[in-house]
């Protein structure tokens, strides 16, 4: 049985870390929150430790270390904000734990230069839950792309996701690039690394609209062409999804027929943490081609009419 310490116990995606810490058969014996609400660890790991302050939480981690008793954390789980990964994930390779980090593992790709030195001199694991690689219907399409014949040429991709945020996100941390990394990076930084772990090495990127509700553009990667659109914004939602009041749409064709993964998200955090506890977790350098390409739609300056267009670049938010 392993210990293990989260960090942001109070966000969205806590619950399915916790979750993946009780499946694996380990437990939480800390857990740190800016914010005091947080209830669903009683779901969990009600004798968990709780701390509000970074110092009293560093500090117990420290006394666990140190003690006699076995006690000292294995794995620290970090679930804060975007900006503040790459501090989050030293701090736990200092503390003499691995990392288990949400995406985006950081903002920038010379981050991770940063992150390979530390982890090599603290000698401890930097992992990164990179789900959608595991999901059965991706895989799949993957093993599916590689069977291909190249001179048949490359893919024509499409790829859409629509989740719809009310206006908190703008106010929020999500809603600050400096912290976010974007929009492309806060809520499109998966389906960057799923389209290099299925298609290949990216070869060219165009970027059509970037606005802090929406961006769009068009990738080229060894196997596929790929047009691109992410957005926060309802009004952006196909009509059929909004006249069912539904709040997300979530879309990928490959030559134009629709790549069905909506249903399989349930255990890939577990599915995740099995793979970590058994030394193959995702590591940093896995996580370095989307992270740069991230990086790299955040700084271009957006070209409307060079390239191919996602048909929903052209409908304005708002």
């Amino acid at each position: 049985m392993s210990n293990f310490a989260l960090i942001g116990a109070a966000g969205f995606i806590a619950p399915k870390h916790m979750a993946a810490v009780r499946a694996t058969g380990n437990r939480l014996v800390a857990a740190l929150d800016p914010s005091d609400s947080v209830g669903v660890i009683d779901s969990y790991f009600p004798d968990s430790a709780f701390f509000t302050e970074f110092e009293r939480f560093d500090r117990h981690l420290d006394k666990l270390r140190r003690s006699d008793a076995g006690e000292s954390v294995d794995f620290v789980s970090i679930c804060s904000p975007n900006y503040l990964h790459d501090s989050h994930v030293r701090f736990a390779l200092r503390s003499g734990a691995d990392a288990i980090c949400e995406k985006p593992l950081v903002l920038n790709p010379w981050n991770i230069d940063g992150l390979v030195e530390a982890e090599a001199n603290a000698g401890r694991k930097v992992n990164t839950i990179l789900q959608l690689r595991l999901h059965p219907a991706i895989t799949a399409l993957r093993d599916r792309v590689a069977a291909r014949e190249p001179r048949r040429g490359k893919h024509e991709v499409d790829l859409t996701y629509i989740t719809s945020r009310g206006k908190w996100y703008l106010y929020s941390w999500k809603g600050d690039e400096k912290k976010a990394g974007g929009i492309a990076t806060n809520i499109g930084v998966h389906f960057f690394d799923m389209l290099h772990f299925v298609f290949g090495t990216l070869q060219d990127s165009k970027v059509h609209v970037y606005e802090p509700v929406r961006a769009a553009g068009f990738l080229e990667y060894e196997n596929a062409r790929v047009r691109w659109f992410l957005s926060v914004a309802a009004e952006n939602l196909p009509e059929a999804q909004r006249a069912a009041g539904q709040r997300t749409f979530r879309s990928i064709t490959v030559d134009g027929e629709e790549i069905e993964f909506s249903d399989g998200f349930t255990d890939l955090h577990t599915r995740s943490y099995e793979l970590i506890l058994e030394g193959k977790g995702f590591g940093l350098e896995a996580s370095r081609p989307a992270i740069e390409t991230v990086a790299a739609i955040r700084t271009a300056t957006p070209q409307p009419r060079i390239g191919e267009s996602h048909p929903l670049s052209l409908r304005r938010a708002g």
